[in-house]
């Protein structure tokens, strides 16, 4: 059955698009004009996903959307708002309401529909599906039999009439083989095939390339070109299916990486600019290429929509009123979530200075406004193609850490058998150098960042009229350093402690301590006013001391993410289902964005800038190894700006890990 896609908007031109659009795509439509509609079609049938206009005759699409996010049955729906490109602050509000995309007018309705078959195969983790084939090929008869003998032998058959249609089709669809004609118009087959190749979600796919020609100069150049197979076009179908399964057996076991974004694929631009004729010149420059182009006209409005939007690129004026260039540049670079997305400086200066002012402040590219948009779009071109490459190369990297250590794993479990008692005597003596390390961690190092702090203090007083503003500043920093290093210090020993310590099992009452850290944290900060709200009777056989050191760490990231949130909430409370009770700790903070909720529990992972909510990074791996060391499970759920709630498990002692 296929997916069925709501289609909300007053504008009748708009709902026949992208109807035909979705339908030609292979979705069902609803189409409707208005929200009392949409409310009539959510009722009456199963909707994956909806196009969502923001401005309806009868209401509101964000406060649509809110209900939609809040009825069991819709809420898992993929929603994207589209809407005239306005105020940035109709987006973040759309975006912090709910909405997995925002699409401005005016819209490309293939960006559209790849946007939206990408994020349900996000959603959806990859269905099951009927083995696939894409054949790209100009013949309209030869293209329709060859889908036919396909679809006789079993496979889904998908059919496009020149290359760079193919490679749009093969970027959106994912198919698991390809068909190209050698010859077609615009760029040829083996093209096809090596832009295929180069692009790392699909050059996993086998191709067999038609030809015309005979002999092994055919060859040769099809398999040059990255081809799997080559095939003649006047042998007969079946010949072309044997290879085609030849292929498919051949290359089943290669693992390709799903996560991958197809360069191919829909790509949004963030264009920051105070000039509103160049930001539209270069809107229209870029949605010409495919691209979904996002527009700020400021270094502040661009912060506040990186928050709620993730996009593939960014470009930046240099200079601007308020928020500059530079600083809004150092600002995404110091942001742990957005860093990595490329960066490229705009500027009308022509001089060297500015292009050495503008990549010092961390711009990965830098180009001139008087240069032609060509020229701009193929910078844009190259850094996706970078930050592919990277991502890629990271995500080889981890895979062979990830081998690495399970077989180091492996490897290590077989010693321990073969001499356990040996390995025993060895990790005692490991255990008394890591705390003669740690004493060392604890005295050796305190003591030259006291001096520091000290010494600092000291100039600081006592030499504050021969000292100008500057040295004043620089010493400053100095102690701020020192005291960042003693906090980090303390924190990476209470890591290692919690490691090392032993296990005592007892009734611990959490609600006891949830209020106990609670208070102490009302006595550290008594200017904040918390609501708080610990639900009673929550206990559970664990280490006194080690979940109180798991709460203090929950708790005090609760206190910390609420700080800028007016009617701060903090809740404590328990889940139950059939594995068994959960634990968890609630608050209405800052939240963060699950597409990073992997990083949480690692050390020195951070998903907040320091400037907005300082801290070392340790205290979620603390809170993990305190859980882990219990044989239990610790997660979380977050959505930026709504919030975040981290669960618990605390098996019963017979069925956790005492190690």
């Amino acid at each position: 059955m296929n997916e069925t896609v709501l289609i909300v908007d007053d504008s009748l031109t708009v709902r026949m698009d992208l109807a035909e659009a979705f339908t030609a795509a292979g979705f069902e439509t609803l189409p409707c004009a208005s929200a009392a509609e949409a409310q009539a079609a959510l009722g009456r049938h199963e909707i994956a996903a909806i196009v969502l206009d923001v401005i309806l005759p009868d209401g509101d699409g964000v406060e649509l959307l809110r209900q939609v996010r809040a009825a069991p049955a819709t809420q898992g729906a993929v929603v994207v708002m589209l809407s005239t490109e306005a105020e940035v602050s109709d987006r973040i509000r759309g975006l912090r309401t709910g909405a997995d995309e925002y699409v401005g007018k005016p819209y490309d309705s293939a960006y559209l529909v790849a946007r939206m078959r990408e994020l349900l195969r996000a959603r959806t983790g990859g269905l099951p599906h009927t083995t696939t084939v894409l054949v790209i090929d100009d013949s309209p008869t030869y293209s329709e039999a060859l889908r036919a003998c396909l679809e006789m032998a079993g496979y889904a058959a998908l059919s496009a009439g020149t290359g760079e249609d193919g490679l749009r089709v093969a970027a959106d669809q994912r198919p698991d083989a390809i068909i190209v004609d050698g010859v077609l118009p615009g760029i040829d087959g083996p093209t096809v095939i090596r832009r295929l190749r180069m692009d790392a979600a699909l050059r996993g796919v086998p191709c067999l390339l038609l030809t015309a020609t005979e002999g092994s100069e055919a060859e040769l150049r099809a398999l040059d070109a990255g081809a799997d197979a080559f095939v003649r076009k006047d042998d007969d179908l079946s010949v072309i299916l044997a290879r085609l399964r030849a292929v498919l057996r051949a290359t089943s076991a290669v693992e390709r990486n799903a996560e991958a974004s197809s360069l191919l694929g829909p790509k949004k631009i963030l264009a920051v600019d105070d000039s509103a004729t160049y930001l539209h010149e270069l809107a229209d420059a870029l949605r010409g290429e495919g691209f979904d182009v996002v527009l700020a006209r400021s270094g502040e409005e661009a912060i506040d929509l990186l928050a709620v939007q993730s996009v593939d690129c960014i470009l930046l004026d240099l200079l601007m009123p308020g928020m500059g260039g530079r600083e809004a540049c150092r600002r995404i670079k110091t942001t742990p979530v957005v860093r990595d997305v490329p960066l490229i400086m705009l500027t009308a200066l022509e001089d060297r200075e500015a292009m050495i002012e503008g990549l010092a402040a961390g711009a990965d590219d830098y180009i001139s406004k008087s240069g032609e948009f060509e020229v701009l779009r193929a910078r844009v071109r190259a850094q996706l193609r970078r930050k592919q490459f990277e991502d890629e190369t990271r995500h080889i990297r981890e895979e062979l850490l990830r081998k690495e250590m399970e077989a180091a794993e492996a490897n290590a479990a077989r010693r321990l058998a073969e001499t356990r008692s040996h390995l025993l005597e060895e990790l005692e003596r490991k255990n008394q150098e890591l705390e003669a390390f740690s004493y060392s961690v604890a005295h050796d190092l305190r003591s030259p960042l006291r001096a520091i702090d000290g010494f600092s203090d000291a100039l600081l007083e006592d030499c504050a009229e021969q000292l100008d503003t500057r040295a004043r500043h620089y010493l400053q920093r100095m102690r701020a350093s020192a005291e960042r290093m003693r906090e980090l210090i303390d924190d990476l020993l209470q890591l290692s402690r919690v490691g090392r310590a032993d296990l005592s099992r007892q009734r611990v009452n959490l609600s006891e301590i949830a209020h106990q850290v609670l208070d102490d944290l009302r006595r550290g900060d008594p200017s904040r006013q918390v609501i708080d709200q610990v639900q009673d009777g929550l206990t559970t056989d664990a280490d006194n001391h080690l979940m109180r050191v798991a709460m203090e760490n929950l708790l005090g990231n609760a206190w910390k993410f609420t700080a800028k949130v007016e009617r701060a909430q903090i809740q404590v409370g328990v889940t139950h289902s059939d594995r068994g009770p959960s634990f968890f700790v609630r608050d209405n903070g800052a939240g963060f964005d699950m597409e990073h909720s992997k990083k949480l529990f690692r050390p020195f992972q951070r998903l907040h800038g320091e400037r907005d909510f300082p801290g070392t990074g340790i205290g979620l791996a603390t809170v993990y190894r305190v859980i882990d060391r219990h044989g239990g499970r610790v997660w979380a759920e977050a959505a930026v700006g709504r919030g975040a709630t981290f669960y618990f498990t605390i098996p019963p002692p017979r069925a956790a890990s005492q190690s």
